[in-house]
């Protein structure tokens, strides 16, 4: 394996996985690893959202500090995955990214042998992770599934999803590449960067504040798999959605920015997660950002003591 210190520093590496080409080019995902230092049989593996990358230090912390090696997957065409030569975040299918997550199991469980292995996605990756997970059901692989504000619906009203969605299909088939006029305001990045109205640091250039376009192929290939997961999974281990209270509709001066999911809309998470499978858990944060590792201190600390107490009974 082409093993590097990574860009967050000691303690953390990068592995680069590559996967073959594609029709832009060579195509890569990227393994961040970061073990204990004594040695443990239980591992985490984090896959990030849409205009996203894996930068959550406090989480990977919040992990080793009870027994887990913690990974992350940057996948293709995002953060440290994204080459100059490729369109970011663009794929036909979102079971594109299951051989950067096939591989990286394969390395958790084979090269570097845990036994226990619990699957963390936020927003698309929740919903990436999901498929995933309903994928490969009988065969062992995952322990645990726990999924931060996932991508179960569109955040439009229904007439608007039915529309949006049907223009995707038809423009993705033969312009996949096409910009569509969606996307994630720039108010939510802003309550969160350090530099603005946030704490976080973050790579402006992998997570911009304007985002990347949303292109046909890839909300199409979104709504496929949302679909999917509305007609019912059969993930076979105990699952764990985290949601927000509130949802806002992001606005210039708007205070709830700070205190609620400027991004998806919550009740969509809370209706559609008993179709994950049979064993799911649903846990509602008052107060609580889209990603709700990275709300207020005093919010994120019920995030980690009910996502510990989850893992404690269910992860042993």
């Amino acid at each position: 394996m082409d093993v590097t210190t990574d860009v967050l520093g000691p303690g953390y590496e990068a592995i680069e996985l590559p996967l073959g080409e594609d029709a832009e080019g060579d195509v890569v995902a990227t393994l961040v690893r970061r073990r204990r230092t004594d040695p443990s049989r239980r591992a985490v593996l984090y896959v990030h959202g849409f205009v996203d990358y894996f930068f959550q230090k406090h989480l990977a912390d919040f992990y080793v500090e009870r027994g887990f090696d913690f990974y992350a997957l940057d996948l293709r065409k995002y953060g440290r995955s994204l080459r100059p030569h490729q369109t970011p975040n663009v794929v036909q299918s979102l079971s594109d990214y299951f051989p950067e997550i096939d591989e990286a199991v394969r390395i958790v469980r084979e090269e570097d042998g845990h036994d226990v292995l619990l699957l963390n996605g936020h927003s698309t990756g929740g919903l990436v992770a999901a498929l995933w997970a309903d994928r490969v059901k009988g065969r062992g692989l995952v322990d645990g599934v726990f999924l931060n504000s996932p991508f179960v619906e569109l955040n439009e009203p229904l007439v608007m999803r039915k529309l949006g969605a049907g223009l995707a299909r038809a423009l993705g088939r033969r312009f996949p590449k096409v910009k569509l006029p969606a996307g994630v305001s720039e108010l939510y990045p802003r309550s969160i960067h350090r530099d603005h109205d946030g704490e976080w640091e973050f790579d402006l250039e992998w997570k911009p504040l304007l985002g990347f376009p949303v292109r046909a192929g890839w909300l199409a290939a979104v709504r496929r798999g949302q679909l999917r997961l509305h007609a019912g999974l059969g993930i076979d281990v105990p699952v764990l959605v985290m949601a927000s209270e509130r949802s806002v509709k992001p606005k210039p001066g708007v205070a709830d920015l700070s205190s609620a999911d400027a991004v998806l809309d919550v009740e969509h998470m809370a209706r559609w997660a008993p179709r994950l499978g049979g064993h799911v858990t649903l846990v509602r944060i008052e107060g609580g950002l889209h990603d709700l590792v990275l709300s207020a201190e005093p919010v994120r600390e019920r995030v980690f003591a009910e996502l510990d107490r989850w893992m404690t009974g269910y992860l042993g």
